[in-house]
């Protein structure tokens, strides 16, 4: 969705869970849509392509995953790497958690840029804070982008856009949709930035808002992480209360517009919008890889370039605050 709100037109989206690509066909009947293993998928098939973006899978890299690596059966970063090998794409965008950017996998990284620039590109990474792009959320992410001579030296990667819409501000009007008259002071408790969404595995995880330490600063912003609620809290809940997030209200918090559905009960819609990358954020870095393609500089902010198709979460209903993290590293 962030690539569509960048300029991208999908191609084909491939993903391994059926329900997940239901939420896909419901949303974009008009995209095609596979329900297949990457691994099955021929690149040669798509060549021609101008960007292969997609989310390698996260816990070989994640602490929770152990950051077993390659030894993990998980690593799809081979199966990547071949798809851009048979596709030949003009671009190249591949996300994970930021713990792949730790001296742990330095060989690691190192291995895939050589295998990137021995296909043609000139490839870079950095990690990017979401709540640097527009949404309220602690959400760093790691992302690599490579693009072959001639479009590369056009690529910058997009500037902050001086904000994030606190939590409280971002879901006021949901918090209120049932008549809770305790709203106005939870808000005011909610005017912070949120810690990581974690959506869980198959294996493991259910609907709740994460580990123990992401549960208490959740309980300190006036929610209860332990769950996600099916709807909002009601005029009988109490003022003082600790409110559930609905899955509607974690997926804003995503920076997914409420246009979005998700298919699927209450779990497995939970696992897509807390296992997905902000659109928000790769509208901004799609938007840069745009303007490289083009052989243009993205000299007017990101945010100001783009034509949305659907309401987004970055026009301001309120109060704007600088996101507390510095620029992490790159290289």
């Amino acid at each position: 969705m962030g690539l569509e709100m960048a300029g991208f037109e999908c191609a084909v989206a491939v993903e391994i869970e059926p329900q997940f690509c239901d939420t896909l066909r419901l949303n974009r009947p008009g995209w095609k849509v596979i329900t297949a293993d990457i691994r099955t998928i021929n690149g040669k098939d798509f060549r021609g392509i101008d960007l292969l973006a997609g989310g390698v899978p996260c816990p070989p890299f994640s602490i929770a995953g152990k950051q077993l690596g390659a030894a993990d059966e998980r690593d799809l970063f081979p199966a990547a790497l071949k798809l851009v090998e048979d596709a030949r794409p003009s671009a190249v965008m591949l996300e994970n958690v930021p713990g792949f950017a730790s001296e742990k996998f330095y060989a690691y990284r190192d291995k895939l840029m050589a295998s990137l620039s021995r296909f043609g590109y000139q490839a870079e990474w950095r990690v990017l804070n979401a709540c640097d792009y527009g949404v309220p959320q602690l959400r760093p992410r790691f992302l690599l982008v490579a693009l072959r001579p001639g479009h590369s030296e056009f690529f910058e990667w997009p500037d902050p856009n001086g904000g994030f819409e606190t939590v409280g501000e971002a879901l006021e009007d949901l918090m209120a949709e049932n008549g809770w008259p305790g709203v106005e002071a939870w808000v005011e408790k909610a005017n912070r930035m949120a810690p990581t969404i974690v959506g869980g595995s198959k294996k493991h995880g259910g609907p709740d808002l994460g580990p123990t330490r992401a549960k208490q600063q959740w309980r300190e912003m006036g929610v209860d992480g332990m769950g996600i609620a099916d709807v909002a809290p009601n005029k009988a809940f109490p003022v003082d209360g600790l409110p559930r997030l609905t899955v509607r209200m974690v997926a804003r918090i995503q920076s997914f517009p409420d246009e979005w559905r998700f298919a699927g009960r209450k779990t497995t819609a939970y696992r897509q919008v807390g296992n997905a990358f902000p659109p928000l954020v790769a509208r901004a870095v799609g938007t840069s890889i745009v303007c490289a393609l083009n052989k243009r500089r993205p000299w007017i902010e990101w945010r100001t370039t783009v034509a949305a198709p659907m309401r987004l979460l970055d026009e301001p209903r309120g109060r704007r605050s600088k996101c507390p993290l510095k620029k992490a590293q790159s290289s």
